[in-house]
């Protein structure tokens, strides 16, 4: 649905379904589910994210930082900066895939960043709620663009990307801070024109209830 002005109208609250995901924004009830996964789930997913803050403003640990992160991203959806997802299997937190970054004008682009619960790595989840992110992004934002940068080495993610067929553009040098370090990222990219070929397909593979296809890992948000 388009406002008057041309802006998206997103409902809210905001739920998106796939085959086997629901994904939603966070709120502050979540903390103590948040908590378990990402602490369960450190030595997985440290190597591949930014360097954590102190404990006193780490959402993982401290529930006000936790509920100061809900707000600002409500914020910045509120704003159409960027969407924050919540990536729930069976009820359960599992993960996330986020929309980050949008810039507008000429550009209209956004980048995706994801991680999943280890437990559940190798079920398709993550490719599936990748598939999710993009078709809000472009039926209902409208953007031209979607990227995903990913650690070159992190193998687990890169497959997400060769399962989906997104495209490789190429290597960004010490693009991003990644646990302390300047790393370099391959950057995949996914235009409204690939989309538009291809939604179908994808929409078939990875949405619909009876498909449980390829494997899913995790990349960091970026």
């Amino acid at each position: 649905m388009r406002h008057p002005s041309g802006r998206p109208t997103i409902p809210s609250p905001l739920r998106l379904y796939g085959g086997r995901v629901m994904l939603r924004p966070l709120v502050p009830q979540d903390f103590a589910a948040w908590r378990e996964v990402r602490v369960r789930n450190e030595a997985w997913l440290t190597p591949w994210e930014p360097r954590r803050p102190l404990p006193q403003f780490d959402p993982t640990v401290n529930r006000n930082a936790f509920t100061s992160r809900c707000g600002a991203r409500e914020r910045d959806a509120a704003a159409g900066l960027s969407f924050g997802f919540g990536l729930f299997v069976d009820d359960r937190l599992s993960g996330e895939v986020n929309i980050n970054h949008i810039l507008r004008g000429a550009i209209q682009t956004g980048t995706i960043g994801y991680w999943v619960d280890e437990r559940l790595a190798g079920q398709g989840l993550v490719a599936e709620g990748v598939v999710v992110v993009a078709e809000f992004a472009f039926e209902r934002l409208w953007l031209h663009r979607l990227e995903i940068c990913i650690v070159p080495r992190n193998q687990n993610s890169r497959r997400v990307m060769e399962k989906l067929a997104i495209r490789e553009e190429g290597v960004a040098i010490r693009a991003l801070e990644i646990n302390g370090t300047w790393e370099d990222h391959a950057r995949y990219g996914l235009t409204a024109e690939e989309w538009q070929a291809r939604a179908n397909e994808l929409r078939q593979r990875w949405l619909l209830p009876a498909a449980r296809p390829g494997d899913a890992t995790t990349q960091a948000p970026v």
